[in-house]
């Protein structure tokens, strides 16, 4: 078959390979959209799951009467049959000048003769690899700015990533918003704001200003997860998390790497940069200080006090404080 750059979405055949499937729709996407800038009448058959009969590849691919382009895409080709495996095969051998195919398979050990004989033939591949990692997750979010020609610092890049979770349509969705309602560099202060609803977000942004030293910055986070909704509980806990990861990261030997204090603490690499940047300025005795001051303020907001925002301002500043002791 004739060949083009693995960069080229104009190659006749595509393989999208993985289970993430934004990255799978958007190489369709991105095939289709470069077909119809040839062709503004290219005929698209998006074919979903189950929806291809043995006989109907050829038909389909077979050239039109008007001479347009057709994009054929052919989902979950993992579940194929056996016919409808060496139907694709001997397109793939000999493809239509006309026609342009994108095949998404799993990647898995399911159809892994008909995932085989495509990758042999030496066709497009696009990687649709689960994005697993916060790491990944992180370098998703930038990307996704980078490509939009915007920027955003590495802490609002992971705040971000801390607010909406690991759903990367989510996490797109996010981007795309961040993009189209704010100017300029955005900042972790931006994305704590816009996604304020989201309590787990604006509870570790609290904590990550208090165990920095922070107090007014600290404060004013404080307030505004209060006055949205989040649950006080919810702000101790990321307190006491915030200050046990500077107990257990200050305890580790200072030539270790960031991989290895990952591994052996159950913690993501960047976090644990995070967390060495925010080391300084603590010591055993200041963080004895800080964690008493948040057992009394957790045992305050579960009913053993009268005004929960007096108790987590008053946590807030002993953690902020206890760091310059």
């Amino acid at each position: 078959m004739a060949r083009k750059s693995q960069d080229d979405p104009l190659a006749p055949v595509t393989l999208a390979v993985g289970p993430e499937e934004l990255l799978v729709d958007r190489a369709v996407a991105e095939v289709v959209g470069a077909v119809r800038g040839q062709d503004p009448d290219a005929d698209i058959r998006d074919l979903a799951p189950g929806a291809l009969q043995p006989g109907m590849l050829s038909e389909l691919a077979s050239p039109s009467l008007f001479g347009e382009r057709k994009v054929i895409v052919i989902r979950a080709a993992q579940d194929l049959g056996t016919d409808l495996a060496s139907e694709i095969k001997k397109l793939i051998a000999d493809p239509p000048e006309e026609i342009v195919l994108v095949l998404a398979h799993l990647g898995g050990p399911k159809g892994k003769n008909l995932l085989d004989a495509v990758r042999k033939a030496g066709v497009r591949e696009v990687s649709c690899a689960k994005v697993t990692k916060p790491g990944d997750r992180i370098a998703f979010v930038r990307s996704e700015f980078r490509i939009a020609g915007r920027s955003l610092t590495e802490d609002a890049s992971r705040t971000l990533v801390e607010a909406i979770g690991n759903d990367l349509r989510e996490l797109a969705s996010a981007c795309s918003q961040l993009i189209a309602d704010t100017d300029g560099v955005i900042d972790e202060e931006t994305v704590a704001r816009y996604y304020s609803g989201v309590a787990e977000a604006t509870s570790f942004t609290v904590a990550d200003k208090a165990v920095e030293g922070r107090t007014a910055d600290a404060l004013e986070q404080l307030r505004w997860a209060l006055s949205v909704g989040v649950a006080p509980v919810l702000v101790t806990s990321a307190l006491a998390q915030s200050v046990r990861q500077i107990a257990r990261v200050g305890a580790a030997p200072r030539g270790a790497r960031p991989a290895d204090l990952a591994r052996d603490l159950g913690m993501p690499p960047w976090k644990v940069d995070r967390v060495r940047q925010q080391l300084r300025g603590w010591t055993p005795d200041s963080i004895a200080r800080a964690l008493c001051a948040v057992a009394d303020a957790d045992a305050a907001v579960k009913g053993g006090g009268t005004d929960p925002a007096y108790a987590l301002e008053k946590a807030v500043v002993t953690v902020a404080a206890a760091r310059n002791l």
